[in-house]
């Protein structure tokens, strides 16, 4: 029997409370209707501390609870370990990715990760960034989970091409 590595990923925006659980969430959904949840471990972060141990932002929730998407974890802030966790860190945009790099660049074995922008695996989306919706409309939260489905489309697809 081959025992295959995970492959890990870990979505981060600024307070782990919109957009980075949607995508954690959105993810898991994808790979669990492609039956392959098992070959991965899948969390979300946010380079913030002032949400930890809270829930999603409820507008999140709500507006993918109404495309069936579950967003269950709870907020946390990356921490120098998870570039030894993670294949992948996936930042939502150009703020936190350059937050991310700087914490990267102090670390030690923190090569082992790949860190990327979501929007670089954007195909019918073209925004640079994805947008945070915490202080918009509840439009702004469905925009927002457009924006991911198809950047994860991609992302799962750069997956497929790389590790399978």
């Amino acid at each position: 029997m081959i025992i295959m590595k995970k492959i890990s990923v870990l979505f981060v925006c600024l307070g782990n409370i919109c957009r980075s659980p949607a995508a954690e969430a959105l993810f898991i959904k994808k790979i669990k209707e492609k039956q392959i949840e098992d070959r991965f471990l899948v969390d979300s972060a946010g380079t913030g501390s002032w949400h930890v141990g809270k829930q999603s932002d409820l507008r999140m929730r709500v507006a993918a609870k109404n495309r069936k998407i579950d967003i269950t974890s709870k907020a946390r802030q990356i921490s120098k370990s998870d570039f030894q966790k993670f294949n992948y860190i996936l930042t939502m945009d150009d703020s936190n990715y350059k937050n991310v790099m700087s914490l990267k660049n102090r670390e030690t074995y923190s090569d082992l990760c790949e860190v990327r922008k979501i929007q670089e695996f954007a195909d019918r989306f073209h925004e640079k960034e994805v947008p945070d919706p915490y202080f918009g409309g509840e439009e702004g939260f469905d925009y927002v989970l457009d924006i991911l489905n198809d950047s994860i489309s991609g992302f799962l697809d750069h997956i497929f091409k790389n590790h399978f």
